[in-house]
């Protein structure tokens, strides 16, 4: 196995552990909703941070899972001729989207980004209310962590897209539902 290999399987191995990690806030976010339902219509108790707990694990999940769902080939995409075509046109097809698409992309939103994270981390930035989350800033610095890891899977993309081409790699099957 060469080096662009190893280093595909390594972010691959990154991915799969955070999305394997973060998916742990769906369960959180069920549990934390019940108790929020619980306290504020059997109790008549509410809890501002309580909610807003339940947002920053709803948006940690998803920006972090992303390039989760690109490493099984979760993300939607229309699929009309993708599904019936041969490996070689679905690597030049993921190569190309990589490129032109997804890097892109990442680098505007990263781009985009950093200035607005780093305002928000220069006055650790806190809820409006005063019994919310006062981290509003490293929920916010979730955007940069999604766009390294989405970047990186699409790296792990274009090595296994190019590896697909020249003949030294099976591709992976579509998504399947990991259990």
């Amino acid at each position: 196995m060469n080096a662009l290999a190893r280093l595909a399987t390594l972010i691959d191995a990154l991915n799969e552990r955070v999305g394997r990690a973060v998916a742990w806030l769906a369960l959180a976010m069920v549990l934390a909703q019940f108790a929020v339902v619980l306290m504020r219509y059997i109790f008549g108790v509410g809890s501002v941070w309580a909610q807003e707990s339940i947002v920053y694990m709803h948006g940690t999940l998803f920006m972090l899972a992303a390039g989760y769902t690109l490493l099984h080939n979760g993300h939607v995409r229309v699929d009309v001729f993708y599904r019936t075509a041969s490996p070689a046109y679905k690597a030049r097809v993921d190569l190309l989207g990589t490129l032109l698409l997804l890097w892109p992309v990442c680098f505007l939103i990263f781009y985009v980004a950093f200035p607005y994270v780093e305002s928000s981390w220069a006055v650790r930035e806190g809820s409006r209310e005063t019994s919310g989350i006062q981290g509003v800033y490293l929920l916010k610095s979730v955007i940069l962590v999604f766009v390294v890891l989405l970047a990186l899977q699409g790296l792990s993309t274009v090595i296994h897209s190019l590896r697909v081409l020249a003949g030294l790699e099976k591709p992976v099957e579509e998504a399947s539902p990991v259990l």
